[in-house]
């Protein structure tokens, strides 16, 4: 079973090699900001914004910039949520070299996350702050490629018309877990308000073994745009309040229109 899962992870990522000089500077584009707002049973609980920035020089090659920024809306019963994220991808997509995470903990108090992954001395090194105090320093061994959140976020992107299932070592906080994607090559259309015609999408679903912000785990669907840039339209996750929808609402994207599905 080893063996299979080592040959499965050899061709998954030789494909994400040679995807890499087609579609990688199609799904990553600077200036790309993307926004959604997230409800559940109809009920507008905040808001989450990802932007792309410009191609960055890190530790001596280049990597792909990104940020998340989250938001609960105020008076929003047993939701106050409030952070911020980056992380350094690499050219591939297929992994992260750096993450950053803010997080309000009160009204006066922020905590901070580092997390650098050397590849070349197979380490994670993980701090925690309170205030700009350290609180936690953590190193890790691994020997396997490892995504953050926000990375994982452009990798769906990137591979959602593979047509195959893949596992993808992912760290949330100071543990590596997985996260399993389904991507089934299945098109459909999908009715959002901030589109006045059914955008033509591609459906994949998955499952993630790991807690994320505001309790995000279990299993997940998506619908990605059927075109060169994989534009996420709608998801649907599980967090702490139970099962949330994930729509876009806005966005800025050189050239991209949604694709209209038939």
């Amino acid at each position: 079973m080893k063996f299979r899962f080592l040959i499965l992870s050899f061709l998954v990522f030789s494909i994400g090699g040679l995807l890499a000089n087609s579609q990688t500077k199609i799904v990553m584009q600077p200036g790309e900001e993307l926004e959604y707002e997230v409800s559940f049973f109809n009920v507008k609980l905040g808001k989450i914004k990802i932007v792309t920035e410009q191609i960055a020089d890190y530790r001596g090659f280049q990597v792909y910039r990104a940020k998340s920024f989250m938001e609960s809306y105020s008076g929003i019963p047993f939701v106050d949520l409030k952070a911020s994220y980056s992380s350094w991808i690499d050219t591939t997509i297929s992994f992260s070299h750096r993450f950053e995470g803010s997080l309000k903990l009160d009204a006066d108090r922020w905590a901070f996350q580092k997390i650098l992954f050397n590849y070349d001395e197979n380490m994670i090194y993980n701090e925690k702050y309170e205030d700009r105090v350290l609180i936690e320093k953590l190193n890790t061994h691994t020997t396997k490629k490892i995504n953050d959140g926000l990375s994982l976020f452009f990798l769906a992107r990137q591979y959602t018309n593979m047509k195959r299932s893949v596992k993808v070592p992912t760290l949330m906080d100071t543990k590596i877990g997985t996260t399993y994607l389904n991507f089934h090559g299945k098109k459909e259309n999908v009715q959002i308000p901030a589109i006045k015609y059914p955008v033509k999408t591609l459906y994949f679903d998955g499952r993630a073994d790991w807690e994320g912000v505001y309790g995000l785990s279990g299993k997940f669907e998506g619908w990605f745009s059927d075109d060169d840039a994989r534009v996420p339209i709608r998801a649907k996750m599980n967090v702490y309040v139970g099962n949330v929808v994930i729509e876009l609402i806005r966005w800025k994207r050189n050239g991209w229109t949604p694709p209209r599905g038939g």
